[in-house]
């Protein structure tokens, strides 16, 4: 049989097509997903929505054996009434003193480093800070608070799609199940079920830990006398909501307003942040995890640094949520399959096993 040079060129020629075929796809697909992030991520921020109202009409359903949908309806309708009403009582003066907040921060940044002219160190520190330096920094600090819509586009379109699942949310979840294959779609809801749970559990775990710093934090300003202690405190428990940088950022105007009273002042501020982050961190958080959800804090501080580089703003926020996604994802699909395999396997004898077969 001889050989065939032009068939053979043939062949290779198709292959080489095939695969840059491929490539082109896979660079198109990898466009097409960083443009689309943002708009994953409210999606899943809409998610997030939805399992919070159906989990707050687990509450309900549980204290007044109703039917489900009204259970629904009331956990939808008390969250903007509560809101409302917090809003009305509370809104008014955190209005005034985010105002004033806003009006005097040129003025309490300038104070703040007057201050720190005043020692070497507060000297070394506004260089460090200062020129390029600062520019890079607030760049740095753009480029990760980006969104793609605004603030209140965002949050238009993330309350509304989180309303719209929790309206109807099998059409959604039977839209998922029927691209995978039927062999595949029992495990493939049991996977959406856990994940649910566990969102709805680092929910619950959130909002008591943002409650929490909120009061602490209040607590701890009103008693030192610090101006504004209501918006700050607010602010502590917003922001509380982003592990780790959320805390740091909220300490920043508490400090400066802190500043205006006395250096001390500002110290004990500093302080009394430090202090309510560390209860939170190491009593709070713990308890709320050993109840409801477990994550590594270090791959928390990785999975916010990663996915604020990749979706600025809204990937630093839902930075956890998604890590726990992606470890149950890895739990299920991969960690449990390897168990799986491993005790299919025959167990390996033992060495008093092996010298006893040759005594």
């Amino acid at each position: 049989m001889g050989y065939d040079k032009k068939t053979s060129l043939t062949g290779f020629s198709r292959k080489v097509w095939i695969t840059l075929g491929i490539i082109a796809l896979l660079v198109i697909l990898i466009f097409i997903l960083k443009a689309a992030f943002n708009v994953l991520l409210m999606i899943f921020a809409g998610s997030l929505i939805a399992i919070y109202f159906h989990g707050f009409a687990d509450l309900i359903q549980r204290k007044l054996r109703i039917k489900r949908k009204w259970c629904l309806l009331l956990s939808v309708g008390l969250t903007f009434i509560i809101s409302g009403l917090l809003l009305w009582f509370l809104g008014a003066k955190i209005s005034d003193q985010a105002g004033n907040m806003a009006k005097e921060l040129p003025e309490l940044v300038s104070q703040a480093e007057a201050k720190l002219q005043a020692s070497s160190f507060g000297r070394k520190l506004l260089y460090s800070i200062s020129g390029n330096n600062s520019q890079k920094l607030m760049n740095s600090f753009q480029q990760i608070f980006r969104t793609s819509f605004g603030v209140i586009g965002d949050f238009y379109i993330i309350i509304f799609v989180g309303i719209f699942f929790t309206i109807n949310p099998d059409i959604y979840k039977s839209g998922v199940l029927r691209i995978i294959h039927p062999e595949d779609r029992t495990k493939a809801r049991e996977i959406i079920d856990r994940i649910s749970l566990t969102l709805k559990n680092w929910l619950k775990g959130m909002l008591i830990a943002m409650v929490l710093i909120a009061l602490l934090s209040f607590i701890g300003l009103t008693i030192k006398g610090v101006p504004m202690a209501l918006a700050l405190a607010v602010m502590a428990g917003i922001l509380n909501f982003i592990p780790n940088f959320g805390p740091l950022i909220a300490m920043i105007p508490a400090v400066l307003i802190g500043l205006t009273v006395s250096v001390n002042t500002a110290i004990v501020v500093a302080c009394l942040y430090i202090l309510v982050q560390a209860i939170e961190s190491n009593i709070v958080t713990p308890m709320i995890q050993n109840a409801m959800i477990r994550i590594p804090p270090a791959l928390i501080i990785i999975s916010q640094v990663l996915f604020g580089t990749l979706m600025g703003g809204l990937g630093v926020i839902f930075a956890t949520p998604l890590l726990a996604v992606i470890l149950v994802l890895v739990d299920e699909l991969y960690v449990k399959r390897i168990e799986r395999d491993e005790n299919a396997l025959p167990q390996e004898a033992s060495s008093e096993d092996v010298a006893a077969k040759y005594e």
